[in-house]
Parts: C-alpha cells; structure tokens; sequence
C-alpha cells in the first residue's frame, strides 16, 4: 500500500511538474501584447485616462455605459440611431475597452470614473444638461451607483439587460488555485486564442439578428498591457455590483426611469423585478432578444431611449 501511495505521489508531482513546465513555456511563446485601434480619443475622468466617443451635435444627452468584456464599439448599431436626436456619450470602464487599468474594481471606483466622465463632458453639472444613463449588464450597476451618488446630476436611467445586483447568491469569481500564476496566465491567453468558443458563447447570448462575431474586435483590447491583471483583480470577488438594500433607494428618487431586456435574456436577472426594486414602469420586453439587444434590436432600444423621459 505504501508503495502504491507513493507511486501514486510521484506520478502527480510529475504530472504538475509537466503542466507547470508547459504553461510557463506557452505563456513565454504568447507574451506579445497587441496595438489599439489608431484614432482612439481620450479624456481624464475620475483620475483616470479614459477612452470615449461622442456623436450628434442636439437633444437630450445620452451616456452609454457597456457591460463586462464590452467597450465603446459594442455600441456601434444603436449610436447612429440615437445620434439622429440626441447628443451620444460612451466611454470605455477601467479594466475594458482601452481605458487606463487603474484599481481598485469596486463599484465605487467605476461610478467615480463615470461621474468624472460626465464632469469632462459638462454634463450633469450647474447650468449643464443632465444625462440619461444606459447601462448595460455590469453598466446598470454602475449607471446606478452614479445616480445614487448623484442624483441631481442624471435626468434618467436605463437598466438595460442588466439588474445591477451581485451574482446569485454572492457568487465570487473564480477559484483561488486558479487564479494563480502561471496557470491563470496560461487559461486566459488559451480562451482568447480560440475564436471558435468565443463565438460560440457569443451566440449563446445573442439573437440571430447579431452581426457576426468580429473576434479581434472583441479580443484586442484584452491583449493590451495590463488587461489580463485587471481582469483577474475584477473578477477575484465577483462582477461589481450594487447590493439590493442599496439599489432599492432607486425607488425614492424622482427621476424617469427604465427597464429594457430580451425576453430571452438569461444572464441579466429578473425584469419585472428589477423595475419594481428601483421603481421603474413595468419593463419593455423584446421578443426574441437576449442578452445583447443593443446588437440584436437596436431600433426597439432606441425606441425605448427615446421613451425615456
């Protein structure tokens, strides 16, 4: 028996031997980081430099505030419609998209950077427009926070495909053995490569009405310097989040209000719950849509922008 235990022993001290011997390798093979996209337009906000972009010149302003694994881009269908009525914000969250890398990941810091946002845009501000917030996903979360921090700076908010509450069950991230180096270094670099699973979970939670997966798109700006680090310290503790005693005080505010989901949307929670927690109208369902209805039904999104007043 002890000879049998032992054996047993080495051989997984040399299977992690092997494992550890090859994930340091891939990650020397893999250790090149990718260009921005040129053009790319940057502000301070809330100490931090933050990618964004602006269209329309008229009307109520909009500021768009993307979900986890998104940036200003994912936005692209909806911008040209909202543009036509409306001056049109978004910004790239710390730890996506292009922006600086700067923790800590709270959802505290993400709503400094969002109020500093609308602060460089003269947005919210004495005498300035006040902005109606559309949060997507990980954005509502943040829109929200923002609001409650400062509610006379925002004319609106728009939980869309989002509940802005943490994950069922305070749900952290992933395992702590995992989320050690090399290993860690190694899975993240090993997803990214594959663009046949990430358009798999793409359309896992996108409608056949989405434009196909562009996966460098989706993939580069997490192939920046510093991406990889901060999607780990995000995510150590869970997607940020507002806690559900917190978002209720929504309800006290008299501001417009909004839910808009997929009617097929798995991912971002309870609609009907959600409106009624912040104290919104009954929400706007769109058939057939999932998770990314800014992609998948721009026009219905708009059209319910639009509504929001």
């Amino acid at each position: 028996m002890k000879r049998f235990l032992w054996r047993g022993f080495v051989g997984l001290l040399g299977l992690w031997l092997i494992v550890t011997i090859a994930s340091f390798g891939y990650n020397f093979a893999t250790n090149g980081t990718a260009a921005p996209p040129p053009g790319l337009k940057y502000v301070e906000a809330g100490g931090i430099n933050t990618r964004y972009d602006s269209w329309g010149t008229s009307g109520t302003p909009i500021v768009l505030v993307h979900g986890a694994a998104e940036s200003v881009d994912t936005w692209f269908r909806l911008v040209p419609l909202l543009a036509k009525t409306h001056r049109v914000y978004a910004y790239d969250i710390t730890g996506y998209g292009y922006s600086e890398r700067k923790a800590p990941y709270t959802i505290e810091h993400l709503a400094g950077q969002l109020l500093g946002f609308l602060d460089a845009m003269h947005l919210g501000g004495p005498g300035q427009p006040r902005p109606v917030l559309v949060g997507h996903s990980l954005g509502a979360g943040v829109a929200a926070e923002a609001t409650l921090e400062a509610p006379n700076r925002v004319g609106g908010i728009m939980f869309l495909d989002g509940d802005g509450l943490p994950l069922p069950g305070g749900r952290p991230g992933p395992p702590s053995w995992l989320i050690l180096p090399p290993y860690r270094t190694s899975l993240f670099r090993l997803v990214l490569a594959q663009g046949w699973l990430l358009k798999k979970i793409y359309n896992s939670v996108c409608t056949p009405n989405c434009p196909p997966m562009d996966v460098d798109a989706w993939t580069r700006p997490f192939r920046q310097p510093g991406a990889e680090q901060a999607i780990w310290q995000m995510t150590a503790n869970g997607i940020p989040a507002v806690p559900a005693d917190r978002l209720a005080k929504l309800k006290e505010l008299k501001i417009p209000k909004s839910v808009v989901f997929g009617a097929k949307d798995t991912d971002g929670g309870n609609a009907t719950e959600t409106a009624t927690r912040i104290g919104a109208p009954a929400p706007t369902l769109i058939p057939n849509a999932s998770h990314l209805t800014m992609l998948s039904d721009p026009a219905e999104v708009a059209a319910a922008i639009d509504r929001l007043r």
